[in-house]
């Protein structure tokens, strides 16, 4: 990646997570675009560019870790069986997540009153639709499958993403019984057990 495209992707995450801050600290209607921008230190056109909601620019975050778990896939060695190197992915960009914005109560609550918001939830479920096709995408150049023509992939990368989606669901809706790293650990072998009856 060169200079400028570098500098254009810090603009586009420093925009997504102020998106995302602001939305946790004020509530997603007491945020405008302008105040985005402003707290991103660059100008609501710039904002445009890059994003045409508020919506889709907290929904960002979670396409690009699912495009990073999908790169951090094709970097894994090819002996490393697959579950074994979908979960050392998946745990790479989200110990890496956790040490960008580490959770507090505050934090938490926050998040949870975001992503009940009806156009959070509407960017958030497109943004993973993208997200379960970078990782298929993935999964078949790993598994030596067609991913136009083969339902392996796409069956491998909606369990992962359902994964993800039913811990954090867990983890900020529920009693959680866990941390979140162990919550994920444990998802990820009940599902490359093939999900045995509890």
């Amino acid at each position: 990646m060169g200079l400028r495209e570098r500098k254009k992707e810090e603009t586009r995450i420093a925009l997504s997570w102020a998106a995302i801050k602001l939305t946790v600290e004020r509530g997603f209607d007491n945020v405008k675009v302008e105040d985005i921008a402003a707290e991103a230190g660059v100008s609501h056109r710039t904002f445009n560019n890059y994003f045409s909601s508020k919506g889709e620019a907290i929904a960002a975050r979670h396409l690009d870790r699912a495009v990073q778990i999908a790169d951090e896939l094709r970097s894994r060695p090819d002996d490393e069986p697959l579950w074994e190197a979908i979960t050392n992915a998946v745990f790479a960009r989200f110990a890496l997540g956790m040490q960008e914005r580490p959770a507090d109560e505050r934090w938490i609550a926050g998040v949870k009153l975001m992503s009940g918001h009806p156009e959070h939830r509407g960017e958030f479920l497109k943004a993973h639709a993208a997200a379960v096709d970078a990782l298929a995408a993935a999964v078949a150049e790993r598994t030596g499958t067609d991913v136009d023509r083969d339902l392996y992939p796409h069956l491998v990368a909606g369990a992962v993403g359902t994964a993800i989606l039913a811990v954090i669901h867990l983890w900020l809706h529920g009693d959680a019984p866990a941390p979140f790293e162990e919550l994920l650990r444990d998802a990820f072998s009940q599902v490359a057990a093939g999900l045995p009856t509890p």
